[in-house]
């Protein structure tokens, strides 16, 4: 693939990444009752930390929009995907608690995030054509 339409490849899926992230996050403030209902017990203040990363789906996600701040937010995405995916662990490891989803549905969320990371990665490494330009 020539440079100029990688270029506009990763650009456009930067966009794309983007406004998922502002979706989530979006929806995580839209209905926080559901994202309440799937906190691990372990953790405190289930409310504040279904908002806390809402806000930051979406700050992270419009972040991401901008060029000149896409590797900044890129690793923030990264940070957090990594700080939910012991959440996701522990739905997919008690499916009994989480019977409205799919126990499928629970194992394939977590590598979905490693996707996610290594798509966030890509936009650390600059607009060029993906090797760092």
């Amino acid at each position: 693939m020539p440079a100029t339409a990688l270029r506009r490849t990763k650009t456009g899926s930067r966009y794309v990444l983007g406004v998922l992230f502002i979706l989530a996050g979006a929806n995580h403030l839209r209905n926080p009752a559901l994202y309440v209902a799937i906190m691990p017990p372990y953790l405190p203040w289930h409310l504040a930390l279904v908002y806390i990363s809402g806000a930051a789906q979406i700050t992270l996600g419009a972040l991401l929009l901008w060029r000149r701040w896409s590797a900044v937010a890129a690793w923030g995405l990264i940070a957090l995907l990594a700080v939910i995916f012991p959440a996701n662990l522990h739905m997919a490891l008690h499916p009994e608690r989480y019977r409205s989803v799919p126990e499928v549905a629970l194992w394939l969320r977590l590598p979905l995030q490693g996707v996610l990371m290594l798509w966030a990665w890509w936009y650390t490494r600059g607009e060029g054509a993906g090797d760092g330009e």
